[in-house]
C-alpha cells in the first residue's frame, strides 16, 4: 500500500459521514416547521406561567446595571445601556400585580421592540421555548385573572401547566404601561 492510498480510507469515511449527515437533515425542517405549530418564549411572573410569541421577544438578558429615572413610577426600574442603546427596564410583576420582583439567579429581562425603541421587561424566570399545536390552541380558555386580562387573551394547557398567551404588543400599548411618570 503506497502512502497515497492510506488517505483514501479516511477520506471515504468522512465522505460517508457527510452523505449520511446530509441525508439525515433532509426533510427535518418540514418536521420542525409543521403547519399550525405556534412557538413562543415561556416565562414566569410570580406563580403564573406565560408565553409570548417568538416574534415579540427580541432578546433575553440577565439583569443589567440600571440608572434610576427620577420622577418615574416604582415599576420603571431604570434605564440600561444595552450595546449602546438606552433601554428602559420595567418590573412586570410590579406593573401588573403591584408587588416588586426579587432579583435572583433566574431573574431575566425580556427585550421587546416597540415603536420608538426597545423596552426590557423583568420577569422572575425564563422557561425556554414552548410550542402549541392547533388542537391545543383551539382548546384554549379565556384569562380568569383580571390583573392580566388586558395582556392575556387565552390560556393553553400543556401538561400540568396553564400557559397564558401574553401579548407584548397589548402591554406596550396599554395606558397603564405608557404612564411611567409618578
Amino acid at each position: 500500500m503506497s502512502g497515497h492510498d492510506s488517505f483514501a480510507m479516511p477520506y471515504e469515511i468522512l465522505a460517508s459521514y457527510e452523505a449520511r449527515s446530509l441525508a439525515h437533515v433532509a426533510g427535518a425542517p418540514e418536521q420542525v416547521e409543521s403547519a399550525g405549530l405556534w412557538r413562543g418564549i415561556g416565562f414566569r411572573v410570580a406563580d403564573r406561567h406565560f408565553v409570548s410569541s417568538i416574534a415579540e421577544v427580541n432578546e433575553i438578558l440577565t439583569l443589567p446595571a440600571l440608572t434610576a429615572v427620577p420622577g418615574a413610577k416604582a415599576w420603571l426600574l431604570g434605564i440600561a445601556n444595552v450595546r449602546g442603546n438606552l433601554v428602559p427596564v420595567v418590573d412586570l410583576r410590579e406593573l401588573v400585580l403591584g408587588v416588586r420582583s426579587q432579583a435572583s439567579d433566574s431573574t431575566r429581562v425580556l427585550v421587546v421592540r416597540q415603536i420608538g425603541g426597545s423596552v426590557g421587561l423583568l420577569v422572575d424566570e425564563v422557561l425556554g421555548q414552548r410550542s402549541f399545536s392547533e388542537d391545543q390552541l383551539a382548546a384554549s380558555v379565556g384569562e380568569a385573572d383580571e390583573n392580566f386580562g388586558h395582556f392575556v387573551g387565552e390560556s393553553v394547557q400543556l401538561g400540568d401547566i396553564q400557559w397564558g398567551l401574553f401579548s407584548m404588543a397589548a402591554l406596550v400599548r396599554s395606558p397603564q404601561f405608557q404612564q411611567a411618570a409618578a
